[in-house]
């Protein structure tokens, strides 16, 4: 595993990652689509196939060795999770299959438990559709309300409408940290001061799933009462998530799903749930795939967290900079505050033909609505190009893609 201190080596981050040493249509691959998901280092890899290949068990429930080693190995990734995000303690990390769960299972659980007919939960109009859909859902399950907040030219929020959406039938605000699409790292902590201070009982769910990745998390620091993220975008496996949640509130909750190793007792009579976490992780777990989530979680712990950012930030400022002195070319996104996401379109020409002739000179790149619809529909378009930025991005990334444009331009 790379050991950084005090500086950061791209060159032997690059290294770490063995897919960025293969071609796509015999050409070395520039990889600009880690905000779908990223690329995942050597000793992510290794900790899954270990997982496997050497002492695999079920965990929670053998009395061999085997089993009580794995489970030991398991919760221990639980606790590392939790330092990692700055929990109080493993007691506050559900592992799920991925951020969307993660919101569903808050929808679910705490929002058919707490919220009635009338009550509002606050989104805004950036939001993914896993922050969307599962409001919708409950709304029409029992009749809650949704406000939306908009944002301004520049993909900023509009902190004067969400403060005037504060009411007194508020809720939850649920918010995304770093919009997929425009990369605007919302005011989280802002937001949850304010509408605690409006009333403490509003709960707050905060949408990590790209904020994990490009800076630090303190959820403590942060207010909020929940918190979700994926692995697969934190260089982690697929089928591994975690909700963040603070332990009051978790245990004021009713399980998500029922099954096995969530509960205490079963009979035809009635069943006792073990406390939170466990209650709501009913089944067999990706026990592997958390494993590898614990050394994604190393992973990005050893990096120099600020040359990191920097890193990122310089080429996210190329990127922008360079892209904006190609005309035709429009960016969407440019707060003053953003993470590394760049979604921009051509004139004239569809986003599926701008990454079908990318494609062909081995850059990956996303195109379409970034299951961002309502947001699309607010900006007056289909759909973009975008180009996401990772710790192991580099400057000659960042010309493949311009020299990729330029070329575009040049076929149509």
């Amino acid at each position: 595993m790379l050991k950084m201190a005090q500086t950061f080596d791209i060159t032997k981050c690059r290294d770490d990652f063995p897919a960025l040493r293969e071609k796509m249509n015999s050409k070395p691959l520039v990889f600009l689509d880690s905000a779908a998901s990223a690329q995942k280092p050597a000793c992510v890899i290794d900790a899954v196939r270990a997982a496997y290949e050497s002492g695999y068990a079920n965990i929670h429930r053998g009395l061999y060795r085997y089993s009580q080693d794995l489970t030991e190995k398991f919760e221990n990734v639980r606790v590392r999770v939790a330092k990692f995000i700055g929990a109080v303690s493993g007691k506050e990390i559900i592992f799920t299959r991925n951020a969307t769960e993660g919101i569903n299972l808050v929808a679910q659980s705490w929002g058919r438990s707490f919220l009635k007919a009338g009550d509002e939960v606050v989104l805004s109009v950036m939001e993914h559709h896993a922050n969307i859909v599962p409001w919708q859902i409950l709304k029409d399950q029992i009749g809650i309300e949704i406000r939306v907040i908009p944002i301004d030219a520049h993909g900023v929020l509009d902190m004067d409408a969400y403060r005037a959406a504060l009411n007194e039938k508020t809720r939850l605000v649920a918010i995304t940290h770093v919009s997929n699409v425009l990369g605007t790292i919302n005011p989280v902590k802002e937001m949850t001061a304010l509408a605690k201070a409006h009333n403490s009982d509003i709960k707050v769910l905060v949408d990590g799933a790209q904020g994990i990745v490009h800076g630090p998390v303190d959820v403590q620091g942060l207010g909020c009462d929940f918190y979700v993220f994926t692995g697969h975008k934190l260089y982690g496996p697929t089928g591994v998530g975690v909700l963040y949640g603070r332990y009051d509130v978790l245990e004021s909750m009713p399980p998500y799903q029922g099954g096995g190793d969530m509960i205490e007792t079963v009979s035809f009579s009635g069943t006792k749930y073990r406390e939170a976490p466990y209650k709501f992780e009913a089944g067999t777990p990706a026990i592997a795939e958390i494993l590898g989530l614990g050394a994604a979680v190393d992973y990005m712990a050893s990096l120099p967290v600020d040359k990191l950012m920097e890193h990122e930030q310089k080429l996210l400022s190329y990127a922008m900079e360079r892209l904006g002195n190609i005309d035709g070319v429009t960016i969407y996104g440019t707060a003053p505050d953003k993470a590394s996401v760049v979604s921009f379109s051509m004139d004239n020409i569809h986003s599926s033909d701008v990454a079908m002739v990318l494609d062909q000179m081995g850059i990956a790149v996303r195109t379409g609505h970034h299951c961002a619809m309502p947001l699309m529909e607010y900006l007056g378009i289909e759909g973009t190009v975008r180009a996401s930025i990772a710790l192991y991005s580099n400057e000659s990334d960042i010309d493949r893609l311009i020299d990729g444009i330029l070329k575009v331009k040049e076929l149509f």
